[in-house]
C-alpha cells in the first residue's frame, strides 16, 4: 500500500512519500539539535524511560503553548519555534516543563525536530532565544499586574514566577479576574505581614514573601490570605515587588511558607518597586 503523501510546507515545496524522506530532509538540524540537548542535559533531569512517559504532553503543548520563540540562528537556513509550556506535577506536588522545537507553516507547527521535558526552567532559558513571538503570561497580566509591581511592566522574572503560581492554583481558589478587587490589601501586607519568608531560587534569585491572613476581617470568608512576592536585593536589603495576589487555599500559601522564616522587624522596607 502506498504511503499517504506527507506536506509539511506546500509553499516551500516540502512535500514528502514518506515519513524516512522527512527525515532524510530534516536530518542534519535534527542531529545539531539533538547534540546540543544532550550536552545541556544533567543528570538530575528525567531520564530517557521518564521522558517518554511524558511524551502525551506534547500535543497540549503545540496547541496550547506558554511561550513560542522564533529561532533565525541555531541553525542555516532553517526558522525554529521553540515552544514551551509548564505543567503540574500532581503525584510529587511539583512543576516541570515540556519543550518542543517545530517547523511552522501558516503559524501551524507541521514537524518536530525535537521534544523532551525537563525538571529545570534553567534549561528553558537556553531555548528562550531568538523572537518572543507569543507569551500566554502576557494575557494573564491584566488580571494579576498592578500599578507599582513588576508584573505589570512584563518583567520576565515575575511573568515567569506568576505563571507558575497559576498553574498550581486550585480550580476552587479565587477568580483570577477578582484580582483587582483585592489590590488595596497589598501594601498592608507588605507593611504588616504576618509571615515573611526569604528563599534563594535554583536561578540565584532572593525571594522574600510577605503573608497576611485576612480571614478574621474578612466577614463571611473562611480563609483568606494576600501574599506579596519581592526580590531582594542583596547589597541594600531593599526589595523590589514582583506581583501579589489573594488566595483562599492554604495548599497553595503553604507552597510559600519554605527557606527562612523572617521577622517582620528584621526586614527592611523599602520602595514597592
Amino acid at each position: 500500500m502506498q504511503e499517504e503523501t506527507i506536506i509539511i510546507d506546500k509553499e516551500n515545496d516540502l512535500v514528502f512519500n514518506s515519513e524516512d524522506e522527512v527525515l532524510k530532509h530534516f536530518a542534519k538540524p535534527i542531529k545539531k539539535l539533538e547534540s546540543e540537548f544532550l550536552k545541556l542535559r544533567t543528570k538530575e533531569d528525567f531520564t530517557d524511560e521518564e521522558s517518554t512517559g511524558k511524551e502525551e504532553e506534547l500535543e497540549d503543548l503545540l496547541h496550547s503553548p506558554d511561550e513560542v520563540w522564533e529561532d533565525t540562528e541555531s541553525v542555516k537556513g532553517t526558522v525554529i519555534y521553540n515552544f514551551i509550556k509548564c505543567f503540574e506535577d500532581t503525584e510529587n506536588d511539583d512543576i516541570y516543563y515540556y519543550v518542543a522545537l517545530a517547523y511552522l507553516a501558516e503559524d501551524v507547527p507541521t514537524f518536530v525536530f525535537l521534544h523532551f521535558p525537563t525538571k529545570f526552567d534553567v534549561l528553558c532559558e537556553t531555548y528562550r532565544r531568538g523572537e518572543l513571538v507569543y507569551d500566554k503570561t502576557r494575557e494573564d497580566v491584566g488580571y494579576g499586574g498592578i500599578e507599582g509591581d513588576a508584573l505589570s511592566e512584563g518583567d520576565e522574572l515575575a511573568l515567569g514566577l506568576y505563571k507558575a503560581m497559576l498553574i498550581v492554583r486550585s480550580t476552587q481558589d479565587l477568580d483570577e479576574s477578582l484580582f483587582q478587587n483585592y489590590a488595596e490589601l497589598r501594601e498592608e501586607t507588605i507593611e504588616e505581614a504576618d509571615e515573611i519568608w526569604r528563599n534563594t531560587t535554583s536561578g540565584g534569585y532572593t525571594l522574600v514573601t510577605f503573608i497576611k491572613d485576612l480571614s478574621r476581617a474578612e466577614e463571611g470568608a473562611e480563609h483568606l490570605y494576600y501574599i506579596a512576592i519581592t526580590l531582594e536585593d542583596e547589597g541594600t536589603n531593599s526589595h523590589a515587588l514582583l506581583f501579589s495576589f489573594p488566595s483562599n487555599d492554604e495548599n497553595l500559601v503553604d507552597r510559600y511558607r519554605h527557606g527562612e522564616n523572617l521577622q517582620a522587624e528584621e526586614v527592611i522596607q523599602e520602595s514597592s518597586h
